[in-house]
């Protein structure tokens, strides 16, 4: 009997590869014995081989999923975009586009990584129950949510699951983690030496985002300064963008550490550089905005992301970075919040 290979598809999403084999056994055993219907003279059936690994023939394709929101000028999200109104450019060149629509039912990997520095201290219990109630409202029956706090170092509270009470009991364990005071001289305390921010959101990309697929977020809870992290911003940006995961910022100040009169500074332009190159979005939590009102704007936004999938013209996959640009036809009143670009990895990586 002629031996037939099995072709294998290996689909490459957000360029991730998810390569699946297929095999199909014979029956086990040797027994030659015709059965009682069979004729007397017919020849023993034979078993079917197997086919072994050197015979399946793997096929792989490469596509790009882009998430993103749509904004109108006056602020509020766009839900009427049609594929017609938009180009999708990579490195300058315009590339077709495979598919379009809303994405708000697609499972979602949320990551909160809290911040626990000292300048954060009198604004830590605010946080835990917002962040709960943020949780019971956010997550659906096929979401995930992790929880993550950074101080003088990084520690992953609670692993993924879909339990806001299990999430809430996390929330209840986060306490300060702050090293040694500053020794600058100044009117009131600086924050302790160690806000490991940029190493959080490394570590959350790689260790946590980068084995998922589809839609993927991390909050940054925090007032957006990093003392002492062992990663650069720009290689914490690229963690995420090489994850595909979007980050989102809520700025949430103690004035006391982030008041220039005082001495103090907002690392709110470093947080837009990060949130900006992702696809994300910055906030702001102010006396007229509340970070419970802040959560409630993030879970619209999770909900109003459109996914845009296209082939790219250029098929070398030498770990290169891709820039993208979305540009809208005839709609100069929209802003597109999507990420710069991704990573070309290597099949397989």
């Amino acid at each position: 009997m002629r031996r037939r290979p099995i072709i294998a598809l290996a689909l490459l999403t957000s360029v991730v590869p998810l390569a699946a084999q297929f095999r199909r056994a014979g029956p086990l055993g040797q027994d030659t014995q015709p059965s009682p219907s069979a004729t007397p003279n017919a020849p023993p059936k034979k078993p079917e081989p197997v086919i072994t690994d050197d015979q399946v023939i793997k096929v792989e394709t490469a596509l790009v999923n882009l998430y993103f929101t749509a904004r109108s000028s006056h602020g509020g999200y766009m839900a009427n975009l049609r594929q017609e109104d938009l180009d999708v450019y990579e490195d300058g060149k315009l590339q077709t586009i495979k598919k379009f629509g809303h994405e708000t039912d697609q499972p979602l990997t949320l990551g909160l990584l809290v911040d626990v520095s000292k300048s954060q201290e009198r604004l830590i219990e605010d946080e835990r129950n917002a962040s709960a109630r943020f949780f019971e409202q956010v997550l659906r029956p096929k979401d995930m949510a992790f929880l993550l706090s950074f101080g003088i170092d990084s520690e992953l509270i609670q692993d993924s699951t879909n339990s806001p009470r299990i999430l809430e009991q996390a929330l209840r364990e986060v306490r300060m983690n702050a090293g040694a005071p500053s020794p600058t001289p100044t009117t009131v305390d600086l924050p302790m030496r160690g806000t490991v921010l940029y190493d959080a959101v490394y570590l959350a990309a790689n260790e946590k985002m980068r084995q998922e697929v589809g839609r993927k977020a991390l909050v940054l809870l925090t007032d957006g300064d990093d003392y002492g992290s062992k990663v650069r911003p720009a290689e914490a940006i690229e963690a995420a963008q090489r994850a595909d995961s979007i980050v989102y910022v809520i700025l949430y100040e103690d004035p006391r550490f982030t008041n220039p009169m005082y001495g103090g500074r907002s690392g709110e332009g470093e947080m837009k550089h990060l949130t900006e190159d992702t696809g994300g979005h910055t906030f702001r939590v102010s006396r007229s905005t509340p970070l419970s009102a802040i959560y409630d704007q993030l879970q619209e936004e999770l909900r109003s992301q459109y996914v845009l999938t296209y082939t790219p013209t250029n098929e070398k996959r030498d770990g290169g970075f891709r820039k993208i640009e979305l540009r809208l036809k005839n709609r100069k009143d929209v802003k597109i919040l999507v990420r710069k670009g991704y990573y070309a990895s290597p099949a397989g990586e």
